[in-house]
């Protein structure tokens, strides 16, 4: 087992820069006037960092470590030296080497310093974590020869939130009673939909999984496994074969640690055997509502919950209290039955229940004829789940919003900021997504959804919501998309098609001109798609959806016909960015006001950029930007005079914000996040004075706010938390006059003195910031009677962290 040490490793060849740069520095200092001050400085950080720089390249020398990750440093190192040296040879009158010289020392102090703020802590941290895992490997390796523990799994999804759950404890020991047999390499876990097969395997594995979708690609599962270890496949994965042999040579580079590979809702009896291995302390877990004959000897029937544990599930659901609760018990007993023990219908039917009175759930109970309750059957689930879909009429909205999740492909994330989009165009939500989020909130309530939270930061004022997204249960999926198929096609107000391959509906290949009525309009491809679309009309479209997995992808033709069409959503679930064709479509939809690109080249929208007048909002996640945007074939602002909210995401090429954007004045936000490459923003920024709210979170290569800010007078929200380069607020930062909330956190670097502007941001309402930067603002305070210092809390939740699949 490698040992990873919990810091970053600086080899010999680093200490000998090191210390050839210090010695040159300190020999120099005394001999020239001019320079002195910078080369003090520099020297005085250089010797305070001697004694630890020593004691790790002494470290590193003893454990045999290779060097690492300090490649860039070095060479600013080595020709620090030569420019040390140089500086002997300038003459005291010569002012324009002087500057020259004098710039360039403080650049390479601030390198070294910014490494150690930045690379040092952040590798630190990571090796830590590092340290921990393999103690843990390690741990879990003694614990299996002394008691035969289950292996863990390698997995790559994020946690789930924790759930009340009942009645698995035996089942779970008795899973791990057949994994410990020898002869057991590979389990199915079999029973209907919403029994709990996900849950458990949840639980057996402390809440880490592997998602395997309806449509399996054992490609994309390989894809992903690389991802999740860091790791690239020797060769691009061009077929199923080589998948699976390059998976193989990972596994057994993953070892000594025992695997547990979960194959979660597997639909296809061939796909568990093509990942079996004759791999040491390697098993497979694969789940199924199809008890697929071959593995009759090696399959786990999981049953439904018995009464008592169906009866406490659903009563939690419920929030009934045995005694302040006026349902009468043979009504509870009643509705408990005719859920069968499927935990699944005993948290939503128990859920939509919570709060009615006694004669709501008769009249429910009176729905149910003759007693006809279901037993282990998927359809009977559905037909007993849609009692939960009968709202009160001040809250039959949540319906709507409920069947628009099954515009968005099974077992992938929903993000939060897609649903405020169409929601604000067809039901006329509020732009900043507050009440999109409360209906999100009560889905998650009534467990007909799950909404994650990505940042838990109580203190964040102006939430901004990309990060947060939505899950479902397949079977509550499944629901969705039979309430949204209950009319012919063309009188359908949401239509959800996915296409295998090529192969079409076949009313949509029998028509030339198939005429739908549908408002909302989903088209989910999968690679193997070869773009033959077929026409159709569609001309009450409002929200179009379109989800893919290739390199490549071409807009349908008939889009340019949608005429009323208003959000258009296009994304790639693919491992790899795509490139978006047919882009000049969209040029002719007159009342498009939003659009959301995810994980598109947005180089090949420029070349064929089209003026869109009517587009409010742009959203680019994860997508492939450069330098694109400046080379457009029609100025930005030209194509786009109406756009007043652009949000950059996860775009990780993105180095210098385009100048082109600064002149879109009639912009009112500008939100870039996790863009950790951008280092510059253009001086022209100030000209955008509309704006209203500025945000860069966790740009951590973002050294500097410009100068030119001060012109943006209606600014009310600045948003700089976790830059971690900046290390001074502008100059003229109080000519802001509206600015009201002002996000620091994670500011680690920026210190005393504010610049002395500060004491104007009269309306300066609230300012969050960790405790070192609150203690700077208590001075200002007591000349701001309503300015609230908000002090973050710390949040180490990582489900802000994109999918597996989309860290590419």
């Amino acid at each position: 087992m490698a040992l990873i040490v919990a810091g970053p490793l600086l080899g010999v060849a680093f200490g000998q820069v090191f210390t050839s740069l210090r010695e040159t520095v300190k020999d120099t200092v005394s001999k020239v006037c001019q320079f002195k001050p910078i080369l003090e400085r520099l020297q005085s950080t250089l010797d305070r960092l001697a004694p630890m720089v020593d004691q790790m390249v002494e470290l590193s020398e003893k454990l045999d470590l290779p060097e690492r990750e300090t490649k860039r440093l070095k060479e600013h190192m080595e020709e620090g030296v030569k420019l040390v040296r140089k500086c002997l040879t300038v003459r005291w009158w010569n002012y324009v080497f002087k500057f020259k010289y004098s710039s360039k020392l403080k650049d390479l102090d601030d390198e070294i310093i910014r490494y150690c703020w930045l690379d040092l802590i952040a590798q630190c941290a990571r090796n830590g974590l590092m340290t921990l895992e393999n103690s843990q490997n390690m741990t879990r390796m003694l614990k299996i020869l002394m008691n035969r523990e289950i292996p863990r799994p390698v997995s790559c999804a994020v946690r789930e939130r924790t759930e009340f759950t009942v009645g698995l404890d035996m089942t779970i020991r008795e899973l791990k009673t057949l994994l410990l047999k020898e002869k057991v390499r590979l389990l199915l876990l079999t029973a209907p939909g919403g029994c709990g097969k996900t849950k458990l395997v949840e639980m057996l594995c402390q809440d880490e999984q592997i998602k395997v979708s309806k449509t399996p690609n054992v490609k994309v599962i390989v894809q992903n496994l690389f991802s999740h270890k860091g790791l690239q496949p020797k060769f691009e994965i061009q077929s199923e074969e080589n998948a699976i042999d390059q998976l193989l040579q990972l596994l057994e580079n993953i070892g000594p640690d025992p695997i547990l590979l979960i194959l979660d809702d597997v639909w296809q009896e061939s796909l568990p055997e093509k990942f079996e291995f004759n791999i040491p302390n390697y098993k497979i877990i694969a789940t199924s509502r199809i008890a697929f004959p071959r593995f009759k000897n090696f399959r786990y029937n999981l049953k439904p919950l018995n009464k008592k544990d169906a009866m406490t599930l659903f009563c939690h659901s419920a929030e009934l209290q045995d005694e302040s609760s006026n349902i009468p018990e043979k009504d509870i007993k009643k509705i408990v039955r005719g859920c069968g023990g499927f935990p699944l219908a005993l948290k939503v039917i128990g859920s939509s229940l919570r709060g009615r009175c006694a004669e709501e759930w008769r009249s429910r109970l009176l729905k149910w004829p003759n007693s006809q309750f279901f037993r282990n059957s998927e359809i009977g689930l559905v037909d007993q789940l849609l009692k939960s879909l009968e709202f009160p009429n001040d809250k039959f909205f949540i319906k709507d919003c409920f069947m628009d999740l099954g515009l968005f492909p099974e077992d992938q994330r929903i993000y939060a900021a897609a649903l405020i989009d169409m929601w604000a165009e067809l039901y006329e939500l509020d732009e900043d997504g507050i009440h999109a989020i409360a209906n999100l909130q009560e889905l998650t309530t009534l467990n007909l959804a799950s909404l994650v939270l990505a940042r838990k930061d109580a203190s964040e004022v102006h939430k901004y919501y990309n990060d947060d997204f939505v899950t479902q249960h397949d079977v509550l999926r499944e629901l969705a998309l039979h309430q949204s198929s209950q009319e012919p096609i063309g009188q359908r107000q949401r239509l959800i098609m996915n296409i295998s391959e090529n192969d079409l509906p076949n009313w949509w290949r029998e028509q030339k001109h198939q005429l739908i009525n549908a408002r909302l309009l989903s088209i989910s491809t999968d690679e193997s798609f070869s773009w033959s679309w077929c026409n159709i009309q569609a001309p009450k479209v409002e929200v179009l959806v379109l989800n893919f997995q290739t390199k490549n992808y071409t807009l349908p033709e008939f889009v340019d016909k949608m005429d009323e069409l208003k959000v258009l959503i296009v994304t790639n679930y693919g491992f790899f960015h795509a490139e978006l064709s047919n882009f000049q479509l969209l040029g002719s939809l007159h009342n498009l006001k939003r659009i959301r690109l995810v994980k598109v080249s947005i180089s090949s929208l420029c070349k064929t950029l089209v003026p869109l007048k009517s587009l409010k909002k742009i959203s680019l996640f994860m997508c492939n930007i450069g330098k694109a945007l400046e080379n457009c074939t029609i100025q930005v602002s030209d194509a786009l005079p109406n756009l007043s909210e652009i949000n950059i995401d996860y775009c990780n090429d993105l180095e210098e914000l385009p100048v082109g954007l600064c002149d879109i004045v009639h912009l009112k936000k500008l939100n870039i996040t996790n863009c950790h490459k951008l280092f510059a923003l253009p001086k022209e920024i100030g000209k955008l004075v509309n704006l209203e709210v500025l945000r860069f979170r966790s740009c951590t290569d973002l050294s500097e706010l410009p100068e030119s800010i001060k012109c943006l007078n209606k600014l009310t929200i600045l948003d700089i938390s976790d830059c971690l380069s900046i290390s001074k607020l502008p100059k003229h930062i109080g000519e802001l006059c509206k600015l009201e909330v002002l996000n620091m956190k994670g500011c680690l670097r920026l210190r005393n003195p504010f610049p002395e502007s500060v004491m104007n941001l009269q309306q300066l309402k609230v300012v969050v910031c960790d405790d070192e930067r609150a203690k700077l603002w208590e001075p200002i305070k007591e000349f701001f009677t309503k300015l609230e210092v908000k002090v973050a809390e710390k949040d180490i939740n990582l489900n802000w962290l994109p999918d597996v699949d989309e860290t590419v």
